[in-house]
């Protein structure tokens, strides 16, 4: 099966203060019923308040991270058969976020 990455900028989810905790629950949802199925990887929304950082071969960590690298968001991985399926999943989590999704597959590995 194939790994895909399903996310969104966090400035692409436009919803009011009220909205948001239906708009979690129903995320949250779809997560549990990935997880039911056996097909949820990981996922998780990335921290924005904390600034990333570069990490050299030698060690040294720089604040200058790589140009146009726009990391933001949340995300899941799914481990699926076919894109299609990848697709279905996508539009579940896009209508539970009120926003659309990127679609990125993975390429396969076997040690993975």
């Amino acid at each position: 099966m194939t790994k895909y990455l399903i996310s969104f900028p966090s400035e692409a989810m436009v919803v009011t203060p009220e909205e948001l905790p239906i708009v979690a629950d129903a995320a949250r949802a779809v997560i549990e019923e990935a997880k039911a199925a056996g097909v949820y990887v990981f996922g998780g929304g990335i921290h924005e308040q904390v600034d990333p950082v570069l990490v050299s071969g030698d060690g040294s960590v720089s604040t200058e991270i790589y140009r146009g690298s726009h990391l933001k968001g949340g995300f899941t991985v799914l481990e699926l058969p076919t894109r299609e399926d990848a697709v279905a999943w996508a539009r579940k989590i896009a209508v539970a976020c009120r926003c659309s999704q990127e679609l990125r597959e993975f390429m396969y590995d076997p040690a993975s």
